[in-house]
């Protein structure tokens, strides 16, 4: 009985002290006050330079919007921040982004509604694509200048008057979608009540968008990568008709097709980009599925490499010794070579095919840019 009351007082100890520095970890990640002074910070931008408060000095107001690659809201957000800057232009008015989360604390899932993550290397593809007219600052590493601000979501507006005393922080506006109308354009209205040297009528609002992916959200990418390991892997035959009902993709999703085998050098090399993409898109209107063309007689070697990928996706292998047979089914403009991808839409349209190692990123994009699936919720 005495162990007992031991072990209970020691449990105790231990929720308290859990508790305790989860609430400490939360006060780190207080967002900014109003009235506050703006921190100084030193961050790499995208464009070559290093970037400090003292590199606004000559703008009268500071507009710092805490943004990202990754989130479905932040990229809604991005052609009106491009917007806000030209239009501010040559105003008094300088805006800077800040990208704040933590690239290794990002898990795959979380990236559903893009092609890129928030690595300064991915970060300058965005800002190239999009043609961003202002400074995309990187805090991935330290976060220690996103610690300060307190940034609650992606994307979150700090705007500090000539002082740099912090006038205004909350949302861009009231609608995300950047197809229907905002009733409430809080940045811009705080914007020009500076300008003409009022008081902003409305300093704080609510945000709405990704939460920030601090550093001890890392061990997040632990658990996804335990749960991926439990996820049974299977390969069924498959044979011509087979096929061909795969090709009529009557699954109302965007369908992912690759031939591969165990010997195919190039295949083995890009299969683990296949399962990376299944695990971002999984969840949406999309599926992966793989066709081994190895001897049907070493089925279970190409399902040992399959159990090795943790391809928990649907995988097929071709039951026919006749690989002509194969090629026709799948496509009659494949020549043959391995490994072969296509795209398939609900009803059968072949909208990708790439005879070779695929690009990676260009597939990405094709992807999360076709109707079925998008960039914003």
């Amino acid at each position: 009985m005495k162990n007992l009351k031991v072990i209970f007082l020691l449990n105790i100890l231990v929720i308290g002290m859990l508790n305790f520095c989860y609430a400490f970890s939360m006060e780190e990640h207080k967002t900014l006050a109003i009235g506050e002074q703006a921190p100084d910070f030193k961050l790499p931008a995208v464009d070559g330079k290093t970037y400090t408060l003292a590199s606004f000095s000559n703008s009268k107001i500071l507009v710092i919007i805490f943004t990202c690659n990754h989130c479905p809201t932040a990229q809604a957000y991005e052609d009106r921040i491009i917007k806000l800057t030209a239009e501010y232009s040559g105003k008094g008015v300088a805006f800077a982004a800040i990208m704040p989360n933590d690239p290794k604390s990002i898990t795959l899932s979380e990236l559903d509604y893009t092609d890129l993550s928030d690595s300064f290397e991915e970060m300058k593809m965005r800002a190239k694509e999009k043609q961003f007219n202002f400074p995309y600052l990187y805090d991935g590493d330290t976060q220690a200048a996103s610690m300060k601000y307190g940034p609650a979501v992606t994307p979150h507006v700090f705007i500090f008057d000539e002082t740099r005393r912090l006038r205004f922080q909350g949302r861009i506006d009231d609608v995300e979608n950047p197809a229907k109308t905002p009733k409430h354009f809080d940045t811009r209205n705080a914007i020009e009540a500076l300008l003409a040297n009022k008081e902003v009528a409305t300093p704080t609002t609510k945000v709405f968008g990704c939460s920030t992916k601090w550093k001890e959200k890392s061990d997040w990418i632990v658990k996804a990568q335990q749960e991926w390991a439990k996820e049974p892997v299977q390969l069924n035959d498959i044979d011509v008709a087979g096929i061909k009902n795969l090709l009529k993709n009557d699954s109302g999703k965007l369908r992912l097709i690759n031939i591969w085998a165990t010997w195919c050098g190039p295949c083995v090399t890009e299969f683990p980009e296949f399962i990376t993409m299944n695990r971002m898109y999984r969840k949406r209107d999309f599926e992966f599925i793989s066709i081994s063309a190895d001897d049907p007689a070493k089925k279970d070697k190409a399902l040992q490499f399959l159990q090795k990928q943790q391809a928990s996706n649907t995988n097929y292998i071709f039951s026919i010794d006749d690989k002509y047979q194969l090629i026709e089914a799948v496509d009659p403009n494949w020549q043959g070579a391995l490994p072969y991808t296509i795209l398939v839409e609900p009803g059968g349209k072949i909208v990708y095919a790439k005879q070779g190692i695929i690009n990676p990123l260009q597939m990405k994009k094709t992807i999360i840019e076709h109707p079925l699936l998008g960039r914003y919720y």
